[in-house]
């Protein structure tokens, strides 16, 4: 139920296919579900599913993909071993993408605090600091009525789901997504500039 409500307004589509874009590229994937690997194909991605080691690794050639799209798993945060694991299969101006719910929402308020709802998306967060940029899409889980959003709700978050259900005016939540993004090409700029600087 949660899948045919989340963002029917293909808001996330239309961010990816801005930001990477897609379209005609070599896209690697992690952590995305069926139905958004099969979005990314219907926009025109050459899709190649990533399920980095136990080490970190990524297997795939140094520069193998023009972008990159990390669906919520992986990134939690950011970590150097990462970052530079996308940077080794991004080809020159390719693009990391990374996908987070960003909170100060209806969605938040069933899955409590969370370090993506705050830290994450600060100037001084794991992000911004390693030269992301932040886009938020204002999206919704959309249900057909307020019985089915209630129903949904109780059942997968108990009371606390009950409790916002019973809030509800008309059957969407508001759910705030977080598109971290961030060029190779500039990323390395400013890191050589550092380090001439220092």
């Amino acid at each position: 139920m949660l899948l045919a409500a989340l963002d029917r307004e293909r808001k996330i589509d239309r961010a990816l296919a801005t930001l990477g874009p897609v379209a005609d590229r070599d896209v690697a994937v992690i952590g995305a579900g069926t139905a958004e690997l099969d979005r990314l194909r219907a926009a025109g991605a050459r899709v190649t599913e990533v399920a980095p080691d136990a080490a970190g690794h990524w297997p795939m050639a140094d520069a193998d993909a023009d972008t990159i799209v990390s669906a919520w798993s992986a990134f939690r945060g950011v970590v150097a071993r990462d970052l530079a694991e996308a940077d080794r299969i991004l080809r020159p101006e390719g693009r990391l993408i990374v996908i987070h719910d960003y909170g100060r929402d209806d969605v938040s308020r069933l899955r409590g605090e969370l370090p993506d709802y705050g830290l994450w998306s600060r100037r001084d967060g794991p992000f911004i600091r390693n030269g992301f940029r932040l886009r938020v899409l204002h999206c919704f889980w959309t249900f057909a009525s307020v019985g089915e959003a209630a129903r949904f709700l109780g059942e997968a978050f108990g009371e606390e789901g009950s409790v916002l259900a019973r809030e509800l005016k008309r059957p969407r939540l508001s759910y705030n997504v977080a598109i971290y993004h961030r060029t190779r090409a500039a990323q390395a700029r400013a890191g050589e500039a550092a380090i001439a600087a220092g």
